[in-house]
C-alpha cells in the first residue's frame, strides 16, 4: 500500500507548477535592476535630448521588465499549464501597449491643447 501512495504523491508533484531555483530569483532581480536603473539613467542625465525618443525608450524597458517578471517571478513559460500561460502572457502584452499607447497618446494631446497661451494671443484676445 506505501508503494501505491508513494508513486501517487510522486505523480502528483510531477504535475505541481514549477517553482523558481534561487538563480532563477536572482537572475530575475538583477535583470529588474538594470532594467530599472538605465531608463531612470536616461532621464535623469538627458542623454537623449530628444523627448519622444526618451519616451519611447523608456516604455520599451517597462514592456521587456513585465516581460521578465512573468518569466521569472511567475513562472511563466511554454511548457506549464499546457501553454495556457504563454497566452495570458501575450494578453497581458498587448493591454499593457494599449494602456501604455493610450496614455501617451492623451497626455501629448492634452500638452497640446491645454498648454496656456502666450501673452501675445491673450492680448488679441476680445
Amino acid at each position: 500500500m506505501s508503494a501505491h501512495v508513494d508513486h501517487h504523491n510522486a505523480a502528483s508533484h510531477h504535475d505541481a507548477p514549477a517553482h523558481g531555483t534561487r538563480k532563477d530569483y536572482l537572475i530575475g532581480f538583477g535583470l529588474s535592476v538594470v532594467l530599472t536603473a538605465i531608463p531612470f539613467w536616461l532621464v535623469m542625465s538627458g542623454v537623449i535630448s530628444s523627448k519622444q525618443v526618451t519616451a519611447f525608450l523608456v516604455m520599451a524597458f517597462a514592456l521587456v521588465q513585465i516581460v521578465v517578471h512573468m518569466v521569472y517571478f511567475l513562472h511563466m513559460n511554454s511548457k506549464s499549464e499546457g501553454g495556457w500561460t504563454i497566452m495570458a502572457l501575450l494578453f497581458t502584452v498587448v493591454i499593457i501597449a494599449i494602456a501604455l499607447s493610450g496614455s501617451l497618446w492623451v497626455m501629448f494631446h492634452l500638452n497640446n491643447n491645454m498648454m496656456p497661451m502666450s501673452l501675445d494671443a491673450m492680448k488679441q484676445m476680445p
